[in-house]
């Protein structure tokens, strides 16, 4: 209904849920979070993958160039994560919930000024957001719409287009959850790395589920007024989660 990464929601929330039960490390509660809400945009970003190239909005060109930055750039951020402690984890997590939310207050839209850049600079961003992507656990488009219409890309375009690629985001990510996740032994029982399978399993039919319900609202409901008020939410929830690590 917002056009965010449903990352910023998951990932507070699910390290909440796992902060309370036994058999989390709190040390590896916000990896968990990560990992598990990655793996879900992987199945919901081909429903939005599909809706949006029936419309015709998707530059597959584009998605072709900015692909293999992506995929290394997902690769090196979950191997980042990985390697970071929880703390300071949650603090830039938090940071760019904020900066999201200010972009959904101010309503920012960068204006078109230029083209797309050659294949070395598509490939750069594209390394950039990917990184950046699998360090929050978003589908990036927080980043590939404004990086788009700046390009002079239409911005039904650039919302297809991000929306195609957050499926090569969503796949680096997991993998690199999953691998650099792999035969931590204080991990909970059905991890798959750092993918906690029963959350994954809940998560993925009910977001499939209400996507498409939301894309519905948002053509019914004053959606700038919306997120609005759902950017304090957001930075509400990322403030709780801080509290809890660091409590």
């Amino acid at each position: 209904m917002l056009g965010i990464g449903g990352g910023l929601v998951m990932v507070p929330a699910l390290t909440m849920m796992f902060a309370a039960q036994a058999g989390f490390p709190p040390a590896e509660v916000l990896h968990l979070a990560l990992g598990t809400s990655m793996a879900t945009i992987l199945f919901t970003s081909l429903s939005s993958l599909r809706a949006h190239h029936k419309h015709g909005a998707v530059l597959w060109p584009v998605v072709y160039q900015i692909t293999p930055g992506i995929l290394l750039g997902t690769l090196l951020g979950t191997l980042f994560a990985s390697n970071v402690p929880a703390r300071p984890l949650a603090i830039f997590f938090t940071l760019f919930v904020c900066f999201v939310a200010v972009q959904m207050i101010l309503n920012f839209k960068p204006k078109p000024s230029r083209d797309l850049p050659g294949a070395g600079g598509v490939f750069a961003v594209g390394s950039g957001i990917g990184a950046v992507s699998a360090l929050v656990a978003i589908g990036g488009g927080s980043l590939t719409v404004p990086f788009l219409t700046w390009c002079n890309v239409r911005v039904q375009n650039a919302i297809g287009t991000s929306a195609a690629v957050g499926f090569p985001i969503a796949a680096g990510g997991s993998l690199g959850y999953i691998f650099n996740g792999w035969g931590h032994s204080e991990l909970p029982a059905w991890s798959l790395g750092y993918i906690y399978l029963p959350a994954f399993a809940w998560l993925v039919p009910s977001s499939m589920l209400c996507a498409p319900l939301g894309a519905r609202l948002a053509h019914r409901l004053p959606v700038a007024t919306l997120k609005r008020i759902f950017a304090g939410v957001l930075i509400a929830l990322a403030a709780k989660m801080v509290w809890n690590l660091f409590a």
